[in-house]
């Protein structure tokens, strides 16, 4: 056993009062993180390990309690110890909406889902937050060149191309900064949400919160990268989303939201290939190369509705996706 586990036992036999308990793992995610399921009687629990000073717990404790404040289904914490980065969570158990979504569930599942987002945007405090501002927007598409372009795939743009990408990254940045602000989970998708008997969903991973682009987050959940839906029923989605957050007092143009939503999309699904290269080649994590193909479909189907978008789903579509077609 590693130093590192046989501490965090210690510390749970200290914080619990006994030793009878059984530690299994839990899941991992796509940082430094990682879970255990404890088992005490009959009870559950999750224990995060968060090793110190590749992760910080002090966000998670914060956005916690900023999301249980507007009573939302997240963990409750039981116990913490922030210099060795160990946490005592609530246990949500196993039931990613991602393994219980299909076709006949999918529509409960999105509609609490996306009350719970309104909920979160129009109750949460957003005070003291991170802004998703200009150089964190750029930093995340950077990504999409820095790993996936060139680490992975070995594609050296041309100027014309280079500036073609730029002129788009500002276009893009440009749509985030002017849309509404709001709390902003950054990772509200299929993996990150839980199904739960009482207040579904339960919501973990929010530790990178952000106060940004109101469409953020709908696109995440709508626009997953680990499953897809057609973009009929996706619009349909966005409509309750845009009708329950009228209910709640706030009001946007519907025409207007397809357009932030939309490119608001190509900014993440930059990102979020970016990043699944980037596991691969950092971390090992060669599972997330299969999502890049369906990830950045979505920017290809933009292709007739933007103009704009035409010389990257060039780009994707001649140069990148072949490539995974490839070694399919």
């Amino acid at each position: 056993m590693s130093e590192r586990y046989e501490s965090l036992k210690l510390w749970l036999r200290e914080v619990l009062d006994t030793s009878d308990f059984e530690l299994k793992p839990a899941s991992a995610d796509a940082s430094f993180r990682s879970y255990l399921r404890l088992f005490l009687q009959d009870k559950t629990f999750i224990v995060m390990d968060a090793p110190p000073p590749q992760e910080d717990c002090e966000p998670f404790i914060r956005m916690t309690n900023k999301l249980l404040a507007c009573d939302i289904n997240v963990p409750a914490i039981h116990h913490m110890n922030l210099q060795q980065g160990f946490l005592l969570l609530d246990d949500f158990g196993n039931d990613l909406y991602l393994d219980k979504l299909d076709p006949s569930t999918v529509n409960k599942l999105y509609s609490d889902a996306i009350v719970a987002l309104v909920q979160i945007q129009t109750l949460a405090d957003v005070k003291e937050m991170a802004a998703y501002d200009e150089p964190l927007l750029r930093r995340e598409m950077q990504l999409f060149t820095d790993w996936l372009l060139d680490k992975h795939l070995h594609i050296e743009l041309d100027d014309a191309q280079n500036r073609s990408i730029e002129t788009l990254f500002g276009l893009l940045v440009e749509n985030a900064l002017q849309q509404p602000q709001s709390f902003v989970h950054r990772d509200f998708h299929s993996r990150n949400l839980m199904l739960t008997e009482t207040n579904n969903p339960g919501v973990i991973d929010y530790q990178d919160a952000v106060y940004g682009a109101i469409s953020y987050d709908l696109v995440s959940l709508l626009k997953d990268c680990y499953i897809k839906w057609p973009r009929a029923e996706i619009n349909n989605w966005v409509d309750f989303y845009i009708n329950r957050l009228a209910e709640k007092g706030s009001k946007v143009d519907r025409q207007q939201f397809q357009r932030w939503f939309d490119l608001m999309g190509v900014q993440r699904h930059l990102k979020a290939s970016g990043i699944f290269a980037r596991l691969s080649h950092r971390d090992s994590k060669h599972d997330y190369l299969k999502d890049i193909p369906r990830t950045l479909s979505y920017i290809v189907e933009l292709k007739n509705d933007y103009k704009e978008l035409r010389p990257l789903c060039l780009l994707i579509e001649e140069f990148i996706l072949p490539e995974f077609e490839e070694h399919a």
